[in-house]
């Protein structure tokens, strides 16, 4: 842990508020009668479907496949019969097509699920059986995890990171898997070096969690390369221009990737996701999720099957208490406020957070008093006070030529204003409309 610590710009203190779930292990929940799994769960195009509705399925069987590159297939978390195919509720798309399979809760293996050897496989072979897996970004963000390890000949990546901060307020989910199975993230990490042909490996966790820094160190302390960072607690420190700074000074340049300064960035949990492929054959088919806030009975980690509702979850958490004014996927910084409760886990799904009315009560937006808080908390470096005035306008030029798609949607601007405004919000809502544009400019 003697390595230089650069920090960041900018970031905020929000309070933690984990102190709900950190210490509680994670527990495994039982699959439910009806899964939804959505065929959109990662970023790029959807999955088409493998299979038809009267078809039986096995645990694991691949039941949709990706379209193009950028993208993952999806498979069955329980063995059944699948019901429908049909649009469901999508917790970050609003709906999506989903497959929905009636649980026999006989848990049949597919027939595909053969437990490898990593020491007897190659670089290419590796990456594939990521592919195959269907393992994305479990950080939130579910970019497909083989699209990263396949970085263009001119792109020389010297330095893997995992991500370990979890610097959302509630959410403990990366925490107590760094507690309870560091191994498999070490795994994980050797297997995402392998594949890159990189030698040196961090795994960054924030100085709030000293516990999964002991496990973590314990754990890696005798494996060549690896070594574990301790980082200041700070939000976005989890974020991987922010984190790649803290830790290497590089910086990722305006509208760059991490591979443009020789870093892949990986979270925790998908370096665990990637060692259990390997060491189960079985793919990504389920995942931790914390489930709290003062709006559930019994806080919880879980371990919970891909296409299980939230209801579902929630009930094996004790159910709600009362009337929840709030339930957000995610966290309360980056999360996104949900319609229903119907709406299933994801591979992205790290939290599920019920809010009671006190807790997502906010005060009514106030003129904008020009004081630059947001300016200096935005790790950025941007202006969300003029980027989101010029947005509130419908002025999206203005909003552009001011770098509004280099913004992260971390949401410090609006954390930090003292006016309340809807700072993110409507950058966000900039920039889908810089995006469509873009994408209607490249096809004519």
């Amino acid at each position: 842990m003697g390595l230089k610590v650069f920090g960041f710009k900018g970031g905020v203190h929000p309070p933690h508020r984990k102190e709900g779930t950190q210490d509680k292990a994670v527990e495994r929940m039982q699959a439910p009668k009806l899964v939804y799994i959505h065929l959109q769960q990662h970023t790029g195009a959807p999955c088409e479907p493998l299979v038809k509705p009267g078809d039986r399925v096995k645990l694991g069987q691949k039941i949709g496949q990706p379209k193009g590159f950028v993208g993952a297939p999806v498979h069955a978390s329980v063995s059944g019969v699948v019901k429908e195919i049909k649009q469901m509720p999508h917790p970050a798309m609003g709906e999506g097509l989903a497959v929905i399979i009636e649980n026999d809760g006989m848990d049949e293996p597919d027939e595909s699920i053969i437990p490898r050897d990593m020491e007897s496989m190659d670089a290419e072979e590796l990456r594939n059986l990521i592919l195959e897996a269907g393992i994305v970004g479990m950080g939130g963000a579910a970019f497909p995890t083989h699209v990263k390890l396949s970085p263009p000949k001119d792109k020389k990546i010297d330095l893997v990171i995992l991500n370990g901060a979890e610097c959302e307020p509630y959410l403990t989910a990366d925490h107590r898997l760094m507690v309870e199975n560091p191994q498999d993230i070490v795994e994980g990490l050797k297997v995402i070096m392998k594949v890159l042909g990189v030698e040196r490996g961090y795994i960054a966790i924030e100085d709030n969690k000293p516990d999964a820094i002991r496990a973590m160190a314990d754990a890696a302390k005798s494996v060549s390369g690896v070594e574990v960072v301790k980082l200041k607690t700070r939000y976005p420190q989890g974020a991987e221009k922010q984190l790649i700074y803290a830790l290497t000074g590089r910086q990722v340049p305006s509208g760059g990737l991490p591979m443009d300064v020789g870093v892949v960035v990986n979270n925790v949990g998908t370096a665990a996701a990637i060692a259990r492929a390997i060491k189960t054959g079985m793919p990504l088919i389920e995942r931790i999720v914390t489930v709290t806030g003062g709006g559930v009975a019994q806080p919880k980690n879980l371990l919970v099957r891909i296409g299980t509702p939230f209801k579902d979850v929630i009930d094996a958490c004790g159910g709600l208490v009362g009337q929840p004014a709030k339930v957000i996927s995610g966290g309360p910084m980056m999360g996104i406020a949900q319609y229903t409760l119907d709406v299933p886990v994801i591979k992205g799904t790290s939290g599920i957070l019920v809010l009671t009315k006190q807790e997502a009560e906010t005060p009514e937006p106030g003129p904008c008093i020009r004081c630059g808080r947001c300016v200096e908390a935005c790790p950025m470096g941007l202006m969300p006070l003029f980027i989101s005035a010029y947005a509130l306008k419908g002025d999206y030029d203005n909003s552009e030529r001011l770098h509004a798609m280099d913004c992260i949607e971390c949401g410090c601007c609006s954390y930090i204003c003292p006016a309340k405004r809807p700072l993110v919000q409507s950058v966000r809502t900039a920039k889908r409309v810089i995006t469509e544009r873009r994408k209607r400019a490249a096809a004519n």
